[in-house]
């Protein structure tokens, strides 16, 4: 069986705060560390670009946020980090799917429609203040997922429509130069991501300024804890731990032995300076030895570029004949290969193909089509991407049998069809197993 992998990418703009840790860099921390997938965590530095122009914030964020990973528990060996940047075949990759991609995919990015709207709402032009960059946003996205063919991408729900236009372009370059070039990747919806509030009780946010950094200082990490927004009851007067900012934010690092004391000490009456030592205690405990490492990181860059090097170089190993197999694939190629590649690409075109798309009702299908774009065979809706993808699979595997398992999800056909469809099939294993 192949190892799952999973990809995750974090822009350098700004420096990590602790709703950071606690809903990102903490879980993927964790899930790094099972055997059973391949997990590649990346500095995703162009998409940093597209916000901030301003190089020395960009290459200090660069910085802080490697060396956050990696204090926090991220170990280099056992995964691939590396930073964007060091890949060139990364943007390579995004100019073969701009050129595989519509610009009507594009007109629908969220972040596109916003800036949009946002115009529209001023009364100034549609496009004013919108970069390439922005506009173009989705595609070098999808380069980051499929120079490595990742399986699946851990996003919150505001994400998932990136990775299915990364299932977009990778179906369109599969189709248009005749091979399974892609896989299709799949998001991982994180609907359970810590969230925690700021100092004024909103989302802690750099947007709402009421963030409290990761690696701050212990003075400044207590200075910014005592100044955390909490009612006027006095000590002695029970308090409500919901929609307490405090309690939430301890909850986040906290045992549920430990939630449970500091509740009981709420409905007790305990006074805020009380209660706010014990969330500063308690987060400094965890926080204090990966501090140290977060600032002797800091201080000595060179320790993070040679880690970052190393892991581009893990990288590229994946990488580079990757996009050397799509250059020849899309005709840039050695002259003296040219009529091999010809007769090769003929070839592919020959084979019948899979097509696999979502319908209007958000249900996923595929179909199969001979080399005249006649249909062979035709799928009903199925719930996610990845069981059309399991289906499609079987039917090239496993061929007539498969067929017969999976009659109640295709729509019926009979006859001559289904005996063009049986010889697709034969097709494709056969072209298959001369690789």
């Amino acid at each position: 069986m192949s190892t799952t992998r999973f990809l995750t990418g974090i822009t350098p703009s700004g420096t990590p705060h602790l709703g950071n840790y606690a809903g990102m860099l903490r879980p993927a921390i964790a899930a790094s560390r099972s055997r059973e997938v391949e997990n590649f965590y990346f500095l995703a530095d162009y998409h940093a670009l597209i916000k901030c122009q301003d190089p020395a914030r960009v290459q200090r964020s660069t910085i802080e946020i490697a060396a956050s990973w990696l204090a926090a528990g991220l170990d280099p060996e056992h995964v691939t980090f590396y930073r964007q940047s060091d890949i060139p075949e990364i943007p390579e990759l995004c100019w073969f799917l701009t050129c595989v991609t519509g610009k009507g995919l594009l007109n629908r990015a969220h972040a596109y429609k916003a800036a949009v709207d946002k115009n529209h709402a001023a009364g100034t032009e549609t496009d004013d203040g919108v970069t390439a960059g922005l506009f173009m946003y989705p595609v070098l996205m999808g380069a980051d997922i499929l120079i490595f063919n990742a399986h699946k991408v851990p996003v919150g729900r505001d994400q998932v429509q990136h990775i299915e236009m990364a299932r977009d372009m990778a179906s369109s370059f599969n189709h248009l130069y005749g091979s399974e070039f892609f896989t299709l990747p799949e998001a991982q919806v994180e609907d359970n991501v810590a969230t925690l509030p700021g100092l004024d009780g909103r989302k802690m946010s750099k947007s709402y300024n009421n963030t409290i950094p990761l690696f701050a200082a212990r003075d400044q990490l207590r200075k910014l804890i005592n100044s955390i927004t909490t009612d006027s009851r006095a000590p002695g007067e029970p308090k409500e731990v919901e929609g307490s900012a405090l309690f939430q934010i301890y909850q986040g690092f906290a045992s549920e032995e430990e939630t449970g004391a500091l509740r009981r000490q709420y409905e007790q009456g305990i006074a805020w300076g009380d209660a706010k030592q014990l969330l500063f205690e308690r987060i400094d405990r965890e926080l204090a030895p990966m501090r140290e490492r977060y600032e002797h990181l800091v201080a000595h860059p060179g320790e993070l570029e040679d880690i970052l090097q190393a892991g581009a170089a893990k990288a590229r190993r994946l990488a580079t004949p990757f996009v050397r197999e799509l250059r020849s694939a899309v005709g840039l190629r050695n002259l003296a290969q040219a009529a091999g590649g010809a007769k090769a690409k003929a070839a592919r075109q020959a084979l019948p193909q899979f097509k696999q798309y979502r319908e209007a009702d958000g249900k996923f299908y595929f179909k199969l089509v001979a080399a005249d774009g006649a249909l062979l065979l035709q799928s009903l809706g199925f719930d996610a991407p990845k069981e059309a993808g399991q289906a499609i699979g079987r039917l090239q595997r496993e061929g007539a049998e498969a067929l017969a398992d999976l009659q109640a999800r295709l729509q019926p056909f009979a006859g001559e069809q289904q005996a063009l469809a049986l010889a697709a099939l034969q097709q494709l294993r056969e072209a298959a197993e001369q690789g």
